[in-house]
């Protein structure tokens, strides 16, 4: 209750300012955009619009990427992708203090807008924050504190904006635009690259560009428009930067190639992985458990993310999971590996072993035929999916658990007659 008096004390004193009643004369529109922060969901960056009122010697902060770890089932309804956001208003010294102290990037653009848009878009930005208007659903891509300042600033040039940027080829897809923010996380980088689907891989407008902070920035700042007197304007007047951050990873010009890096780590798992059978090869018990072993982990950690992958793209909000390849060759099934790996570990029984080796070498060897049907099914048109990371890390380990080179031979020893591959049974060629 009392923050609620508060903030409504608050809209009466701006609404009483005595710039509330001219034309809007007295009022100056600014842009403040923030570069990345510590914290994940600051990586890329923030915005906010400032509406100056030099009569009342005030300046306020209208932020609308608001919201709290406090609200009523806020991680249930986060895991759902129903995300509650809030519009909000508060001092912008304060603000632009805190985002110096927390070491980030804060450029300031004045907008150059005739008076009474100024004050159409002060008002509206107060009925923004009023308690029956201030929440909405954030959408990653689509709705967020970025593309809502973006629509403001369209509004107040008259839709010029979009009309400008909603064809243009940005020459990015939303892909490509998150891993630029993410690449010196590998494992954020590839879990998040994981997680999203084939339906982020379209190219996009400059338009679709902006739900970036910085994209509206870099847009607005040689954007001309015209006004309601048909005179041409550049929309920003000046720009002011307020602080640089030190030390801080830069935001890439263009995201660099991720799949030889998952690769390589792979091909090193999978050599450690070969050594282990190569040792049960030699009747060596070590071996045996550390293969089983092996198997169990890499089961666990391919299925659980692959019942990570099912959950989001087939009972979520989180559209951009949707139409996801990686579900063909990284799935729930996986799991299964974990209990056999572990009794094919510990079991002394010869027979219960090549029963366990069978099973293992079977639901790994899915996987693979699932890696080069996602591979395939790129040629068709609208199922193109930029997953050769996910691809690259699984199908070395699932290659060497389903050709690990004493499994392949009791394998084909049951299946094949291996006179006719003597050079698979160790055999010679002879009448």
């Amino acid at each position: 209750m009392v923050k609620k008096t508060a903030f409504l004390f608050l809209l009466f004193v701006i609404a009483a300012s005595p710039a509330f009643s001219v034309r809007g004369d007295n009022l100056t529109l600014k842009i403040a955009v923030m570069g990345p922060g510590d914290q994940l969901y600051f990586w890329w960056g923030h915005i906010a619009l400032i509406v100056e009122d030099s009569s009342a010697n005030s300046s306020y902060f209208f932020d609308y990427g608001l919201f709290s770890f406090d609200n009523d089932n806020f991680y249930y309804n986060f895991a759902f992708g129903r995300l509650l956001y809030s519009c909000g208003v508060s001092k912008s010294d304060r603000n632009i203090d805190n985002y110096i102290r927390t070491n980030r990037d804060v450029t300031i653009y004045t907008l150059d807008l005739p008076p009474e848009v100024k004050l159409e878009i002060r008002n509206f930005a107060m009925l923004n924050v009023l308690p029956e208007n201030r929440d909405y659903y954030y959408h990653h891509f689509r709705d967020n504190c970025s593309t809502r300042i973006r629509d403001i600033i369209d509004l107040a040039t008259g839709g010029q904006l979009k009309k400008e940027f909603e064809n243009t080829d940005g020459g990015f897809t939303l892909r490509n635009h998150v891993r630029r923010h993410t690449w010196f996380s590998p494992v954020i980088d590839w879990f998040f690259n994981f997680l999203m689907g084939q339906v982020i891989d379209r190219q996009i407008t400059i338009w679709d560009d902006m739900f970036l902070p910085a994209e509206v920035g870099k847009r607005i700042e040689n954007f001309w428009y015209t006004d309601a007197n048909g005179n041409r304007r550049k929309l920003v007047s000046s720009v002011e930067i307020v602080n640089r951050s030190k030390d801080r990873p830069v935001v890439l010009e263009k995201p660099r190639k991720q799949w030889p890096r998952e690769l390589a780590f792979s091909l090193m798992l999978s050599a450690v992985f070969c050594f282990f059978f190569f040792l049960q090869a030699k009747n060596k018990k070590v071996g045996r458990v550390l293969a089983g072993i092996s198997m169990s982990l890499s089961g666990l950690f391919f299925g659980a993310f692959g019942l990570l992958l099912y959950f989001m793209a087939l009972f979520t909000n989180h559209d951009y999971t949707y139409q996801n390849m990686n579900m063909i060759f990284c799935t729930p099934l996986l799991l299964v590996a974990v209990p056999f790996g572990i009794c094919y570990a510990t079991t002394k029984n010869q027979k219960k072993l090549k029963g366990y080796g069978e099973l293992l070498r079977f639901i790994w060897l899915l996987s693979v035929l699932g890696v080069f049907i996602s591979m395939l099914i790129k040629i068709l048109p609208g199922f193109y999916q930029d997953n050769l990371t996910d691809q690259m890390l699984i199908l070395p380990i699932a290659l060497t658990f389903t050709l690990q080179p004493n499994g392949l031979k009791e394998t084909l020893e049951k299946y094949l007659p291996l006179k006719r591959f003597p050079f698979l049974s160790g055999g010679k060629n002879g009448a």
